[in-house]
């Protein structure tokens, strides 16, 4: 029922302020006192699942974006991170949200499905599953070709609202945080919640093998080769991975051009409600 009303709602379009995004294998936690962090969102999810846990009793609110890589860990993580906000002995329960996936050709969604239950179902606490649109619940068909209903989603911290979002700002820093992943980034928590501040880096990865040869591929083969489900990915994919594939070819070496200091980029918000460079000097 829950997931029959969730994909019932159109799209809501989320502008950039008060919203902390959060790419793929990335994830961040916060509570409704955070002055500058109103939304959580994330999008562009075909076999990936987007997952929100939420202690009922502090608020503290945790969203991220699996695909599958290891996800037992991701899950521990991302328990603790909740955990560490909230008095769970108080009053209280942890309520998950799970969303995405369709029923791809490999069963990948599927298969992320079970390992989520699974993870869930190993932790020591109790986690109480309030959401489950996922894989078949989130599977719609046109000419013999399934599609994820829902792409994106967002949680509102501060009434706990979770709603079918898109975001048109995915930044900053959306190049290296992609290209972050693309070389086999593990799942990386990119907020401060007690400073209210977005910590990106300090990343580093090898020379992305035969970058040439993929820019000099055409947008068919991109598809075909460097997604899991190349007939449901969102228009601008090929864009996206072309952008983080020249970002990768510019920086082969980000212990150089990106973090010589090996210290991160920090971002707070500034009085628009938007994501400004905090100048490292200060910290």
């Amino acid at each position: 029922e829950k997931a029959k009303l969730l994909r019932s709602q159109p799209a809501q379009i989320v502008e950039p302020k008060g919203l902390l995004y959060v790419q793929q294998r990335e994830f961040a936690v916060t509570t409704p006192k955070d002055g500058s962090v109103s939304i959580l969102g994330s999008d562009d999810a075909t076999t990936c699942h987007i997952v929100v846990l939420r202690h009922t009793g502090s608020g503290a609110t945790c969203l991220t974006h699996c695909d599958g890589s290891d996800t037992e860990a991701e899950v521990s993580l991302i328990m603790s991170s909740v955990k560490s906000f909230s008095n769970t002995t108080g009053y209280g329960r942890l309520e998950v949200h799970l969303v995405g996936g369709f029923n791809d050709d490999r069963q990948l969604s599927q298969k992320l499905t079970n390992q989520l239950l699974r993870a869930f179902d190993l932790q020591p606490d109790d986690v109480h599953l309030v959401t489950f649109c996922v894989t078949e619940l989130n599977d719609r068909e046109e000419k013999d070709v399934h599609f994820p209903i829902i792409y994106g989603i967002a949680v509102n911290v501060k009434t706990a609202e979770i709603f079918p979002a898109t975001f048109p700002e995915k930044g900053p820093d959306e190049d290296l945080r992609s290209a972050h992943v693309l070389t086999g980034a593990t799942l990386t928590n990119i907020y401060d919640a007690k400073m209210e501040q977005l910590h990106i880096g300090p990343y580093f990865w090898r020379p992305f093998p035969h970058v040439d040869f993929w820019l000099e591929q055409d947008d068919k083969q991109i598809l075909q080769n460097l997604s899991t489900s190349p007939l449901a990915e969102p228009p601008h994919f090929v864009s996206h991975i072309r952008s983080t594939l020249t970002f990768l070819k510019e920086h082969p070496f980000p212990s150089r051009s990106l973090f010589p200091d090996r210290k991160p980029r920090i971002y707070k918000k500034n009085e628009e409600g938007l994501w400004e460079q905090v100048c490292s000097d200060k910290i």
